[in-house]
């Protein structure tokens, strides 16, 4: 295997892996009574942002570094709020961390999408 394949092939399994933690924070809000709204909001936002990611790379707006760069973000979000909700409990100060993190997030992926690099 050249390095391309080993890295493309990499980068597959990380992009499969971002979306089973998506997938899998979404189905547990859905299937656990417990879970407050903004657990659910969590969780919708992050399959929002992923959902831009895949459309800016589809579309060619995202280069491969950019959206590696944003997945490990992504990536980084979800763990943060694995700890956050592992206590069961998401206090203000937690919930608004959180939320600024996202929003961090949110604001690379539009600067990166909309920036004059596009893949070739």
């Amino acid at each position: 295997m050249n390095k391309l394949s080993i890295k493309s092939t990499a980068l597959t399994f990380f992009v499969a892996l971002v979306g089973y933690v998506v997938l899998m924070g979404q189905a547990m809000a859905q299937t656990d009574p417990a879970t407050t709204p903004q657990e659910q909001r969590v969780d919708n936002r992050q399959a929002r942002q992923a959902d831009r990611i895949a459309s800016g790379v589809a579309g060619g707006e995202l280069t491969r570094r950019e959206q590696r760069r944003l997945q490990h973000q992504q990536a980084k979000t979800a763990r943060m709020e694995q700890r956050v909700e592992a206590d069961g409990q998401v206090t203000r100060k937690e919930a608004a961390r959180l939320e600024h993190q996202q929003d961090h997030n949110s604001r690379a992926i539009r600067r990166q999408k909309h920036d004059p690099q596009s893949r070739p």
